[in-house]
């Protein structure tokens, strides 16, 4: 009886230390997340701004954007 308890303890070390692992590369994924998410909100602050100045590109026709060899 109490080699099975023994085992059952092991087992659950070895299934805890993986769920560990596991949560902490989901966290380090987060983290990269939350960062791009970030980078992409602050790029996203500076095209608006550029739209409401008035600098950002100026749209043009397809016809113009096509190679001159067309």
């Amino acid at each position: 009886m109490d080699e099975r308890i023994e085992q059952r303890l092991i087992d659950l070390e070895i299934k805890l230390s993986y769920a560990e692992d596991t949560i902490d590369r989901l966290n380090e994924v987060v983290v990269r997340q939350q960062l791009q998410l970030q980078t992409l909100a602050r790029e996203v602050a500076r095209l608006r701004e550029r739209v409401d100045d008035g600098s950002g590109a100026v749209l043009r026709s397809l016809r113009e954007e096509l190679p001159p060899h067309y």
